[in-house]
């Protein structure tokens, strides 16, 4: 499955809009829409 693909069932499952799940990401709600729509990938600092 898709990153992006992941992050519409995670928001779906959990009934979040992009700025909710932003929120609780701390990013902002461009970076989840740039993650749905496949444009960005989320890079961790590890």
């Amino acid at each position: 499955m898709e990153f992006s693909e992941q992050i519409r069932e995670l928001r779906k499952e959990n009934h979040l809009t992009q700025e909710e799940m932003a929120a609780r990401l701390h990013v902002t709600r461009q970076a989840v829409s740039n993650w749905k729509t496949g444009r960005i990938f989320l890079i961790s600092r590890c």
